[in-house]
């Protein structure tokens, strides 16, 4: 095991105590958010917690249930108490987000903005000062008139590309049977500037910035320690 998955074990593993009984959780996608979702287990198991989980992927819904986890959407849980989640990239003081990695963003921005509050795990590699740089801002985008709608994009970014999977020729599917593209920018100083570009450009259907939603973040550190940051 790499020392970053080792310092999103930790974050983790700190993390999960914020569950609480007799609540619902939004729970993020990704590899980090389903070891935390196992540490969630085991806690759950031993202290005998109802805790009820709204997943935002197909891939975080079949873990839930193979752990013997309760399951729930926003139809029935309009208002989580929590949402667990990862990060591609965390600005450090404002804990302003870049989300998609894992081509989740949009089911994952509706959970989380309706959630109480928001709980980011992450190793330290992934803090930055400024957002975007070499982390691409992932948008997804509609497979109707898709090449216009990448050319629009183009025109305000400094480059951008359609995401392609692996495994399988063609491009990268969402759970919404949408796509992703990839936008680079050398520096995001004004990021709610961009994401409303973005969002005014037909056929785009939501962005990966995640602005001002993030209440704490739990840092994973390569000696081992586990900072804990909180929104300034």
């Amino acid at each position: 095991m790499s020392w970053t998955d080792k310092a999103r074990v930790s974050a983790a593993a700190q993390a999960v105590r914020e569950l609480k009984d007799h609540t619902t959780v939004g729970l993020g996608s990704g590899n980090t958010i389903l070891r935390a979702l196992e540490l969630a287990a085991e806690r759950i198991k031993k202290e005998n917690l109802r805790i009820s989980f709204i997943p935002t992927s197909y891939q975080m819904e079949i873990a839930a249930k193979k752990l013997g986890l309760k399951t729930a959407s926003l139809d029935e849980e309009t208002e989580p108490e929590l949402a667990l989640d990862g990060a591609d990239q965390v600005q450090w003081r404002t804990l302003d987000l870049v989300k998609g990695g894992g081509a989740a963003l949009l089911r994952e921005k509706i959970v989380d903005s309706t959630a109480r509050r928001l709980v980011i795990v992450i190793d330290e590699k992934k803090l930055a000062k400024t957002l975007g740089g070499p982390q691409p801002i992932p948008v997804e985008i509609t497979p109707f008139a898709y090449a216009s709608t990448l050319e629009k994009i183009r025109r305000i970014s400094d480059k951008t590309s359609l995401r392609e999977t692996t495994g399988k020729v063609g491009p990268v599917i969402t759970d919404n049977g949408n796509l992703i593209a990839d936008v680079y920018f050398r520096s995001l100083r004004r990021p709610e500037i961009v994401h409303e570009k973005l969002k005014k450009i037909p056929g785009v259907i939501e962005t990966g910035l995640f602005l001002g939603m993030a209440d704490t973040a739990y840092v994973g550190r390569k000696d081992g320690h586990v900072d804990i940051l909180r929104r300034s």
